[in-house]
């Protein structure tokens, strides 16, 4: 589905990214792992097309997308959740929906109700402007947006990130739904571990720019995880 190979990214002349290998299954849920200013972001930031590479190919579908602008990405059945939400606050929460509908594969002329099976709290809510809602339902609303474009692959960065317990739970539930029962591919970006292990069913570990570890979940042992994931 989506395959990363000796991917090398550079800021100004500090190498941030080191022969990078990735590979995302179709219908699995990749987590991508490590400590705080590893390289994760930047990753998915060369995926979604939002930084250049210095070498390597980033392929989906089989597709070299390398050098393709961000969004012909989203074209392709892209959706981005990137850290922090980054929703429009001043926009009503239909608003932030339907910015979808014109740059996905599908190119839908109204929002799927998929998005509001999955979080009825946005239906609910669909006047209200996005810089209105809690955290959680911040959260949810990015989700929904990135489905509007009905993607084959999902990229999510840290949507645990400041999100109340029982909106983290839904999330992992969501998550399983979409790879199980429609296919989706998500890619994960994750520290928190017991969510990891909820839905993600392989692994692949970020240390100081480079892939050091990988693996099917339940082979992320505790010396993995004492040598690069606790702080």
């Amino acid at each position: 589905m989506l395959r990363v190979e000796q991917l090398n990214q550079f800021f100004g002349e500090s190498h941030t990214l080191w022969d990078i290998d990735l590979q995302a299954a179709r219908g699995k849920c990749t987590c991508l792992m490590g400590r705080n200013g590893v390289g994760k972001t930047t990753l998915l930031d060369c995926i979604m097309g939002l930084l250049p590479v210095r070498s390597g190919k980033i392929l989906l579908n089989e597709q070299e997308i390398t050098a393709l602008p961000a969004e012909r990405r989203a074209g392709l059945g892209i959706g981005y959740v990137p850290q922090g939400r980054q929703i429009f606050s001043l926009l009503t929460v239909r608003e932030n929906l339907e910015i979808g509908l014109t740059t996905g594969r599908t190119r839908q002329k109204k929002i799927p109700e998929l998005v509001f099976e999955l979080f009825p709290v946005l239906h609910e809510m669909l006047s209200r402007r996005g810089g209105d809602l809690s955290g959680g339902q911040q959260q949810q609303l990015a989700i929904g947006r990135a489905l509007v474009l009905d993607p084959s692959l999902l990229i999510l960065d840290e949507p645990t990130e400041g999100i109340q317990p029982n909106i983290v739970h839904e999330i992992g539930e969501i998550i399983n739904r979409l790879k199980t029962d429609m296919g989706i591919t998500v890619l994960l970006v994750e520290q928190k571990l017991p969510f990891a292990r909820m839905v993600a069913d392989s692994f692949i570990i970020l240390d100081r720019g480079r892939s050091v570890a990988t693996g099917a979940m339940d082979n992320l042992d505790e010396e993995l995880v004492k040598q690069y994931l606790t702080v």
